[in-house]
């Protein structure tokens, strides 16, 4: 489980990006009493029209479903059917343009267009159809249908783009999950490096030790053949995603399961009730852990077969998330500080590149990373490697596939291996968790500038971008400022002669 969870975990050191085209909610109205409401999101051009902010200057028009056409003649339509009506027909055959300039001559006040592919920014020449003026929206043909089973065949319609806000208040419970995630992983570590250590000094308890043990130690070169195949998977995703996002899909399912039991498994023997035991083949196992398995099981098979319910799959998927995060910097140790920076700084390089370079090599001029985000050609499943955390305020992005705040594992595990190794040492040479909790704040540190910046640019950051050179220089300093820079770098190996 460890070198395939750490394959994909580390692809997500992103917070996904916001889209770049202008967004907007197309507002629906049933004709009941009282009238059934719903939002759904468009794409519109904001340099053709401009569309009011609230609701409260929106005019409705009533919807005329024409999507058997494609509208590219004034012949496909009957006379007087369009009159001061919103017009919804198909995409295809011709430009948004000539769309609407045919349904602004039969009589239309405004015109969706209805598309079965992802939506895209409409972009055509405007130059040569100065003369139209209604309002043009992209609406996925999904939501028409939905619209239809939802508030029938009558409905009333207005366009409005409320603006995004400066601050949403779903990133204080971001943060709030990540620096825990990280602090207590950190700690987790630091415990069994304790264990370790004594058990290094008890000859009897050494093999013991030894046996459930089952921690993963990075080297140098492992760490670079490590981001060589993030990469290399990393384009895989991009050209043959519809396949190997189920692929990722169940390998979540499992790591995250096992992880799930590793976690609850390790307070469960804290506690010192219900430990009755069953023996099977010469081997005895506590009943208790037998229920737990099938807890762990059960959540990850609840999750892969509602995890497209957004009401509520997101709170057992943060929970299989924070487990699967915490059993990996737990578990995966890096040996040094030389292991750290050298894994860090390619990531960060890794990261960079795929979102901000990549987009001059990629046809659309789109980053590689951002597409296997946001699922290429529309597809609907997305990768479950990150915490979702649901928006709490209102803005055009909350129909438009964003309805939440998003943090990749990656922004967690990777420096959270760094913080790992920082207990660990403090443990090594008893230095009373300077380090631990010196790299646990410029964590923290990281994470405000990244939501800082976040809010200034109104797009998303490669999280890292700030996150690896608050570590490691934070870690740096104090190194350099106790003079253990060198034990530092080297690491500290274990010693026959420790004592607790």
């Amino acid at each position: 489980m460890g070198a395939a969870g750490l394959l994909w975990a580390a692809l997500w050191a992103l917070l996904l990006p916001l889209a770049a085209a202008d967004e907007g909610i197309l507002h629906a109205s049933g004709s009941g009493v009282p009238p059934v409401t719903k939002d759904y999101c468009i794409i519109y051009n904001s340099s053709w029209v401009s569309l009011p902010k609230t609701l409260d200057n929106a005019t409705f028009r009533t919807l005329e479903n024409l999507t058997s056409t494609v509208l590219c003649s004034s012949a496909e339509v009957p006379s007087g059917l369009m009159k001061d009506k919103a017009v919804v027909v198909m995409r295809g055959n011709c430009t948004f343009l000539e769309k609407a300039r045919i349904a602004q001559s039969l009589g239309a006040k405004m015109l969706l267009i209805a598309s079965k592919s992802r939506l895209s920014a409409i972009s055509d020449n405007k130059t040569d159809f100065e003369d139209v003026t209604l309002p043009i929206a992209l609406i996925r043909y999904n939501d028409i249908v939905d619209m239809q089973l939802v508030l029938g065949n009558e409905v009333n319609v207005t366009l409005y783009s409320p603006p995004l806000p400066e601050f949403d208040y779903s990133m204080v419970v971001i943060f709030l999950i990540a620096v825990f995630t990280v602090a207590l992983g950190g700690y987790w570590s630091g415990v069994a490096e304790l264990e370790n250590l004594k058990a290094v000094a008890s000859p009897g308890e050494r093999e013991t030790r030894w046996k459930k043990e089952e921690n993963v130690t990075f080297t140098p070169v492992t760490v670079i053949l490590f981001v060589v195949i993030c990469c290399v998977m990393l384009v895989l995703l991009y050209f043959f995603y519809k396949w190997l996002v189920y692929v990722i899909i169940s390998v979540f399912c499992l790591a995250s399961a096992m992880s799930l039991y590793n976690c609850l498994a390790a307070l469960i023997g804290e506690i010192p009730f219900g430990q009755c035991r069953i023996t099977c083949s010469n081997k005895t196992i506590e009943v208790r852990l037998i229920f737990l398995a099938i807890f762990c099981i059960a959540a990850a098979v609840v999750w892969a077969v509602f995890r497209n319910e957004d009401r509520w799959a997101w709170i057992l998927q943060d929970i299989l998330g924070v487990a699967f995060c915490l059993n990996f910097i737990k578990t995966l140790k890096m040996p040094n500080f030389k292991s750290c920076v050298i894994l860090l700084g390619l990531l960060l390089l890794y990261d960079v590149f795929f979102v901000f370079i990549t987009p001059f090599i990629t046809k659309n001029g789109a980053s590689i990373m951002v597409e296997v985000a946001a699922g290429p050609f529309g597809n609907s499943e997305k990768l479950p490697v990150v915490i979702r955390v649901p928006r709490l305020e209102h803005s055009a992005s909350t129909p438009c596939d964003l309805p939440f705040s998003l943090l990749g594992f990656g922004d967690i595990i990777v420096p959270g291996l760094l913080v790992a190794y920082c207990r660990r040492f403090d443990v090594q040479t008893r230095s009373s968790s300077v380090y631990y909790i010196s790299c646990t704040i410029a964590y923290a540190v990281g994470m405000v500038l990244t939501f800082i910046v976040l809010a200034l640019m109104k797009m998303g950051q490669p999280a890292l971008l700030y996150l690896v050179p608050c570590t490691l220089i934070t870690s740096s300093l104090i190194a350099w400022r106790r003079k253990e820079m060198k034990k530092f770098w080297k690491g500290s190996s274990y010693q026959v002669g420790w004592r607790p």
